[in-house]
């Protein structure tokens, strides 16, 4: 299949003994950038799906549509495989299993499905979660909509945080018997909860997000941590670019002035100049 390859690339990391951080892409340029660079991975987030197509905070409001045409974008502009943040599934059990489908056509290296209740239920201020019975469910349901066996399908939850270590390892071992491919945890707070879960568990874990002390490379791979977020700065630093630039126009700035722009070269580079040049003359005859 065409994305098999990139899939495979990040069974690979899922299955050796490094841990290896994920560059936040959202889009055509940002996931060419990342793989210029040699990240192994990208993440698309919930977060910055939102605030890029929407331009919405993270609650919930993008659709599983505007999702999975994302990435269907970064899937042509760049081979670099994609962890997609597919969020609770876009509803039930069987929304799950549409969702993977979507996302798998769209050429997501692999995806999560989270047990958080969403969108907000009326009233509740805090995060709550769905039953471990309903979590099952879903996690069952996105691998029965799995076409691609190479597709990973990772559980996420939040448990730790929301409820309690205990509640967090319960799921986590209730989600590994269906047959999901990594564990992907948030809310870990301590190094003794991260070797607690560990210890409980034996699939690849993901983490999204951890505290300063946290952060070693070495220590997260021998907690079996294979791939570790680092939260979605580079979307913040466009978004401060923008600003900047934008508001050094309106105050009347001279482009040339402008600083920190993209260099010819970088732009080259990223939109891939030099190869549709050649199809340009190889197919239209133009520049011969």
């Amino acid at each position: 299949m065409a994305f098999r390859k990139r899939r495979e690339a990040l069974r690979s990391i899922l299955s050796g003994s490094r841990c290896v951080r994920p560059g936040s892409v959202y889009d055509a340029i940002s996931i060419r950038i990342a793989q210029d660079l040699g990240f192994e991975v990208g993440m698309f987030g919930g977060s910055v799906a939102s605030l890029a197509v929407l331009g919405d905070p993270d609650i919930a409001l993008i659709t599983l549509t505007e999702l999975a045409e994302q990435m269907r974008r970064m899937s042509r502009a760049a081979s670099l495989p994609v962890l997609v943040d597919a969020d609770h599934g876009y509803g039930n059990a069987l929304n799950v299993r549409r969702t993977v489908q979507e996302l798998e056509a769209a050429g997501a290296g692999g995806l999560t499905i989270e047990d958080t209740l969403l969108p907000q239920a009326f009233g509740e201020a805090k995060t709550q979660l769905i039953s471990l019975d309903e979590g099952i469910g879903k996690m069952k349901a996105a691998l029965d909509g799995r076409g691609d066996p190479s597709l990973v399908i990772m559980a996420r939850t939040g448990a730790a945080s929301v409820t309690s270590l205990a509640d967090a390892i319960l799921r986590a071992k209730a989600y590994e018997a269906t047959g999901v491919d990594a564990l992907f945890f948030t809310g870990i707070k301590t190094p003794s909860e991260l070797e607690a879960i560990a210890a409980a568990t034996r699939l690849p874990i993901v983490l999204g997000g951890a505290p300063e002390q946290m952060t070693a490379l070495d220590y997260l791979a021998a907690q079996r941590v294979r791939i570790a977020l680092q939260g979605h700065a580079p979307f913040a630093a466009a978004t401060q670019a923008v600003y900047e630039t934008l508001k050094a126009l309106r105050e009347g700035t001279s482009p040339k002035h402008l600083k920190g722009l993209a260099s010819s070269e970088l732009t080259s580079r990223a939109t891939r100049e030099k190869a549709m040049k050649a199809r340009s003359a190889d197919f239209l005859g133009l520049g011969k």
